[in-house]
């Protein structure tokens, strides 16, 4: 279905894409990964034209893309794209929006636009939004529509670059739900996600991207578990951990919480292991160890989750003299602690870094 070789993206100041070969299969789910800043948003406005490629050769569907004698405009109908930013109509409402494709593009009739338009809409579950204006839609709202959108021009082809980078935590489900069924439908998928979890189940491959290549191809199963390259090792095991610091009294209580709450949901934590981590931090971090901690307060959060244990280790680290908080004067925030944690285990104190080490265990 699609064919990339050597295919080359340079900038006056930086070169996204260095040398991409691949082969994409009709019916294959592809989730590109990586680092930021690696290419992978340019590798997807490569293969639909929205950026001209400084070299190589890109052929859709036997159709060279590259070639200036290609008329893109047909070659681009096969293909939808759904971007971050939604990109809807505010002047029409979303059934308007995904009609105005299919009659003006496709030349259909407008009934038949909008008898499948509402089809489209009842699958993403939007029947109801139908003469609402995207103003009056949440973000997942409007991104479910902008699918519905790209699908009423019948696509063979679907780009999503980071369709829920701009989503709050809340509303990320619903569209990665819609997206879910997409792959079950025999659609070729390219998807740029940070959505770990999400990538592993639906794709039939990944594509590992860093430093502008491809630098690792293979089933989610080989990616996530047994990666074969040093770097994709170690932007697994990066993903796998988060880590936190508290520096002063002041700091952004409601911030971290939000990147607790961030982690989980990239991981698809469990939301009672997330619940109960938040507790923990809110109790033994602030509410047990900040008013015994000196002025030059430094705290160390680092947690690992593992899905097959369905658990996340927290290692806890914070300086001052040696202190184990379960000889704390907050009763109650102790005994929340320790209802959130299956298990919790003061380290001891190190003369050598002047940090005591907590390690507690979070499960369901």
């Amino acid at each position: 279905m699609i064919q990339i070789s050597h295919l080359r993206k340079e900038y006056a100041s930086v070169t996204p894409l260095k040398d991409i070969s691949a082969e994409i299969k009709k019916g294959e789910v592809i989730s590109i990964i990586g680092p930021s800043g690696t290419g992978k948003s340019t590798l997807l406005r490569c293969i639909n034209l929205l950026e001209t490629p400084t070299g190589g050769e890109i052929v859709i569907d036997g159709e060279t893309i590259t070639d200036k004698k290609c008329r893109i405009h047909l070659v681009r109908r096969k293909m939808g794209m759904v971007f971050q930013g939604f990109h809807l109509f505010s002047h029409m409402t979303i059934i308007e929006n995904i009609m105005a494709g299919p009659v003006d593009l496709l030349h259909k009739p407008r009934q038949e636009a909008y008898e499948r338009g509402m089809e489209l809409l009842r699958m993403v579950g939007l029947a109801d939004k139908a003469l609402a204006f995207a103003d009056e839609l949440s973000g997942g709202q409007k991104q479910r529509a902008a699918i519905a959108r790209t699908l009423s021009m019948e696509p063979e082809i679907i780009l999503f670059d980071e369709p829920t980078s701009a989503l709050d935590p809340t509303m990320v489900g619903e569209v990665l739900a819609v997206i879910r069924t997409l792959a079950g439908q025999g659609l070729t998928m390219l998807i740029v996600t940070h959505e770990m979890k999400f990538a592993r189940d639906v794709s039939t491959r990944i594509f590992y991207m860093d430093q502008g290549e491809i630098y690792e191809d293979g089933t989610p199963e080989q990616i996530f578990e047994h990666p074969r390259r040093e770097r994709t090792r170690q932007f697994i095991r990066r993903l796998k951990v988060f880590t936190a610091s508290i520096n002063s009294r002041d700091f952004d209580f409601i911030g971290m919480n939000s990147q607790i709450e961030e982690y989980g949901r990239r991981h698809l934590i469990p939301q009672k292991i997330i619940y109960h981590f938040q507790e923990i931090f809110e109790e033994l971090c602030v509410q047990i160890l900040l008013p015994v901690l000196p002025e030059d307060v430094s705290i160390q959060l680092t947690a690992a989750y593992s899905q097959e244990e369905s658990c996340i280790q927290l290692r806890v680290q914070y300086n001052g003299s040696a202190f184990d908080p379960s000889d704390c004067d907050n009763p109650t925030a102790l005994a929340l602690v320790k209802y959130a944690s299956k298990k919790l285990e003061y380290l001891g104190y190190s003369a050598e870094d002047g940090m005591n080490t907590v390690v507690l265990t979070i499960e369901e």
